[in-house]
Order: structure tokens, then C-alpha cells, then sequence
């Protein structure tokens, strides 16, 4: 919804939205580990159809690297 959202508001030529958050159920119930996260992401436009741009994209932002 967020990537969409900045597609329709904007209309650029490509659009790329990262969110990284911790899931309650992981750190206090059942698995019980603390430090993990989930990620999810959304590509639109030339962030989708190009790998060379999203791979650009991702490699700025670190994604992975447990850096922001």
C-alpha cells in the first residue's frame, strides 16, 4: 500500500519500499529469540523491471547487512 500509494501521488518511474520490523510473536512467545526481524519489500516500475536498478537500490540500503 505504501509503494502504491507514492506510485499514484507521484507517478515516478519506479518505486522501492523496504519496512524491516520485529514480530511480538517471535521475541515472546514461541521461538523466544531475541534480534529477529522480518522484512518485506515492493517494487514497482523500473524497480521491478530492471534487476541492475533494484540491485542498485537494495545494495544502498544495505538490506541484509543488519545496517541502516
Amino acid at each position: 500500500q505504501i509503494a502504491q500509494c507514492i506510485q499514484d501521488v507521484l507517478q515516478p518511474l519506479g518505486v522501492g519500499v523496504v519496512v524491516e520490523g520485529a514480530h511480538e510473536c517471535m521475541t515472546t512467545r514461541g521461538i523466544h529469540k531475541r534480534g529477529v526481524s522480518m522484512v518485506t519489500s515492493k517494487m514497482l516500475g523500473s524497480f521491478r523491471e530492471d534487476a541492475r536498478t533494484r540491485a542498485e537500490f537494495l545494495r544502498f540500503i544495505e538490506v541484509g547487512n543488519g545496517r541502516r
